[in-house]
């Protein structure tokens, strides 16, 4: 079991990578890992972060790393894995591909969903609801597992199912890095407002 509390956060780190060819989560950034450098802004603003994904991948980051409970399902499973590791009353989860995501933005995450009645509270970017950065209630929990159950495994489909509240995000917050283009691409942006 994760530590007690309200908020309970993750970083989901599984993932084939097809189109990057290689982990995503492993990539060099900052002088850590990327999923290091995500991991290091949920820890900001949840108390607590845990890793989603394979223990022996991940083992040596550092960080507690929880395994899918139904694996082979893609980041459902691993939202699965984080409600049932924890027994406080919201879980973030952040993408392990999101290197601009700020400890800032997810406390508003966090913020809106412990003061409203949803389940879902998810950033909302141009495409719509980022469900990979997101907070959900425990009480969701029994919806995910049906629908890794059943084969629902859209991520998108379930927030919509939840009734998702969206908060508007900054775009370069929930841009994500799925391609070795991307990854150049944002490393060349970095650098340039260095």
């Amino acid at each position: 079991m994760f530590e007690d509390g309200a908020v309970a956060g993750f970083v989901l780190a599984g993932g084939a990578s097809r189109r990057m060819g290689r982990d995503k989560a492993l990539l060099a950034y900052a002088g850590q890992t990327l999923v290091q450098s995500v991991a290091r802004e949920v820890l900001k603003a949840a108390g607590s972060v845990a890793l989603l994904g394979d223990p022996e991948r991940y083992g040596d980051l550092g960080l507690h790393v929880v395994p899918d409970i139904i694996p082979g399902r893609g980041p459902m499973s691993g939202l699965h894995a984080a409600l049932g590791s924890t027994d406080a009353e919201w879980v973030l989860l952040a993408a392990c591909d999101l290197p601009n995501v700020e400890a800032a933005f997810l406390r508003v995450l966090i913020d809106r969903a412990t003061v409203t009645n949803a389940k879902c509270v998810a950033a909302r970017s141009d495409s719509g609801l980022e469900p990979l950065c997101a907070v959900y209630h425990r009480s969701t929990r029994t919806e995910v597992e049906l629908a890794l159950l059943e084969g629902r495994l859209r991520m998108r489909d379930l927030a919509a199912r939840l009734d998702a509240t969206g908060v508007d995000a900054e775009a370069r917050l929930v841009r994500n890095v799925n391609t070795e283009d991307d990854w150049r691409l944002h490393l060349t942006e970095k650098e340039r407002l260095s």
